[in-house]
């Protein structure tokens, strides 16, 4: 590995020469300048990781020294070192992006720390850098921002079967964008002329949704006052996504199994078969091979769906898509509703990663919103996270705060539905709502 390079600016000789030879016990690589002069002519032609600069060092004092490596190496770290008398000049080196200051006596252990620090911050700023550059360049694919090799692998996968006109079954856990690739796999088609239909099916009633992909003719039902074209014929030549397909129920399973099989469907209340091209998606985020052996889910229809399945991991199975799904969250939130902060601060990037997102990407796109509206500077910060993301320092938990620490991310991940949230939990609404007010989380 190589060593860290640091450029010493001091026209003290006994003090350059001491911290020198220290710093490279410790290992670092150290070149020296006499003069604020030749430490400007050193970084304009040299690069360095970090840069340890006296303030006073004549005609051209350390602040020129600061000013000159920022704008020719501004990922390099610098630190300054004033004596007692001129503290409020050091204040201003920080204001000016110094990453420290020091004052004399310098001790070179308290140097050789403060340089590990730096060294340590300017590697997290540049990985969050990193990763901000590639969300912006290649890291993209039909409006989807991802890192890591897993989703390339899906991705992959969309791009071989987008030129088939297979059937599609996507899984992954809520949230963790299935639709994005459902439209993904139609905008890489030669279907992509088309329309992109796509439903819910656990968001409507039986009756309804049968009435919303068929379509229904005049009179078929009360409310019925002229014929209605469904989501199957308004997705010919183009693909319609189902959505939630484990919701469906047994009878209209069977109808769906005759549209996949003979390619036409009835509209409600008519016998004429109406013929159909749409290319079928479907997505869910429950596991419908265990579903069909439970006799939930037909399994003629499940073989018929599976044709190419895709299968995508959940967010926390690949933390390298964290941050910039965050920084892409956080630049889309500024637009709509504006805000300071523009970045992410190391420490506040850190504990994005380390947390679990239940929620997946879906339950991060609402956390950042939310960090945009408390954050008051240019860069949010852990004090910023929710209380649930922000990082804790180590302490013995009872069983009551582990209970309301998963109660909260339960509800995170669910946008307050205390419904689902209570169905994810495996407890009665009612019970929920007695221990969300135990806690103080619901008013009473």
């Amino acid at each position: 590995m190589d060593k860290p390079r640091v450029l010493l600016v001091e026209d003290d000789l006994a003090l350059m020469t001491l911290l020198t030879l220290e710093l490279k016990r410790r290992g670092f690589e150290v070149s020296g300048a006499r003069t604020g002069e030749e430490g400007i002519r050193r970084l304009s032609s040299e690069g360095y990781d970090a840069v340890v600069t006296d303030l006073r060092l004549g005609q051209t004092d350390g602040l020129k020294v600061l000013e000159s490596s920022k704008k020719a190496q501004p990922e390099t770290e610098v630190i300054v070192i004033t004596g007692h008398g001129s503290i409020g000049t050091a204040v201003a080196a920080i204001k000016a992006g110094a990453f420290d200051y020091l004052t004399k006596p310098v001790e070179p252990e308290e140097l050789a720390l403060a340089l590990g620090k730096a060294l340590d911050h300017r590697s997290l700023t540049a990985e969050v850098r990193r990763l901000r550059e590639e969300v912006r360049g290649k890291w993209s694919f039909e409006g989807i921002v991802y890192a890591s090799p897993a989703i390339q692998r899906v991705l992959d996968l969309v791009v071989k079967v987008a030129a088939t006109d297979a059937t599609v079954l996507i899984q992954g856990e809520s949230g963790t964008g299935k639709e994005l690739v459902a439209r993904a796999i139609h905008e890489k088609s030669p279907r992509r002329s088309g329309a992109f239909v796509a439903i819910n099916c656990g968001a409507l009633p039986e009756g309804l949704l049968e009435s919303e992909l068929f379509g229904h003719v005049r009179g078929s039902f009360t409310g019925a006052e002229r014929n209605k074209r469904g989501l199957f014929e308004e997705a010919s030549g183009g693909t319609l996504f189902l959505d939630e397909i484990s919701e469906t129920t047994p009878a209209l399973q069977v109808k769906l199994l005759r549209a996949l099989q003979e390619g036409e469907i009835r509209r409600v209340g008519d016998n004429h078969p109406i013929k159909v091209s749409g290319r079928l998606v479907t997505a869910t985020n429950k596991d419908l091979s265990r579903l069909v052996q439970e006799g939930k889910f037909r399994d003629d229809l499940y073989y018929r769906l599976k044709v190419f399945p895709i299968q995508i991991p959940p967010l926390r199975e690949r933390p390298e898509d964290i941050l910039p799904l965050a920084e892409h969250f956080l630049r889309k939130a500024k637009k709509k509703i504006g805000g300071k902060a523009a970045r992410f601060s190391p420490k506040a990037a850190e504990a994005l990663r380390a947390y679990p997102w239940p929620g997946n990407v879906r339950e991060l796109e609402h956390a950042v919103e939310r960090m945009l509206i408390m954050a008051s500077g240019p860069a949010v910060e852990p004090r910023d996270l929710p209380p649930e993301i922000q990082p804790q320092a180590p302490q013995a938990q009872s069983l009551e705060d582990l209970e309301k620490r998963r109660i909260l991310q339960v509800l995170g991940a669910c946008a307050n539905n205390h419904a689902e949230a209570a169905k994810r939990l495996g407890i009665a609404r009612d019970i929920l709502r007695r221990k969300l007010k135990a806690y103080g989380l619901l008013k009473k």
